[in-house]
């Protein structure tokens, strides 16, 4: 009985989010993403958004990002990507993961955050930057956020030149899409900054 006790204990401080003291610490992990205007660094934040960490990372390892677009620019909000290719076909995203916006990160300048659609749920693959502090984009009592799982370390004047590319309308989007086109070449896994 003393046994299943601790082991009970032990399983809902993992499932909690509080790790026991013997459990070592998930280590930062770091991808740099190549762009048509510049390369920048994020650190992602496994300890506080581990599912969101895991689902990017299977995508980076698939090459998933590799010629895809950031399909939406608005200057002083954000820009998002990863999910269009350079013909504006939507790429097979298979994995979704739950929401882990209520993790206590906030959508501030520079943090990395999930796209979804309105199904809280419904992030796949498709990320964007923030511009600015975006605090909307946080949870609140009333509805869910978007989750917030990493942050630029390197290269945010690259970010910044992105966001305030010229848009227009292209592929079947009316409007905020970078022209010329912003190409992510690729998102690999790194070292660190």
């Amino acid at each position: 009985m003393k046994k299943l006790l601790i082991g009970l204990v032990l399983s809902v401080a993992i499932v909690g989010g509080v790790q026991a003291a013997s459990q070592p610490a998930p280590s930062t992990a770091f991808v740099k993403v190549y762009t048509s205007l510049g390369d920048f660094v994020i650190q992602l934040f496994p300890d506080r958004s581990p599912l969101t960490v895991k689902n990017f990372l299977r995508y980076v390892d698939r090459g998933q990002y590799t010629d895809t677009l950031f399909h939406r620019v608005i200057a002083n909000f954000v820009i998002q990507g990863g999910g269009y290719d350079t013909h504006f076909h939507l790429k097979p995203a298979p994995f979704q993961t739950v929401n882990e916006s209520g993790n206590g990160l906030s959508n501030l300048r520079g943090t990395v955050g999930l796209a979804r659609g309105s199904a809280p749920h419904s992030g796949n693959c498709q990320f964007y930057v923030n511009l600015n502090d975006n605090s909307e984009l946080d949870p609140s009592a009333a509805r869910w956020g978007y989750a917030v799982f990493g942050r630029v370390v390197e290269g945010m004047s690259v970010v910044d030149r992105i966001g305030n590319q010229p848009t227009g309308a292209a592929g079947p989007f009316p409007r905020d899409v970078p022209i010329p086109p912003v190409v992510i070449k690729k998102i690999v896994r790194v070292a660190g900054p």
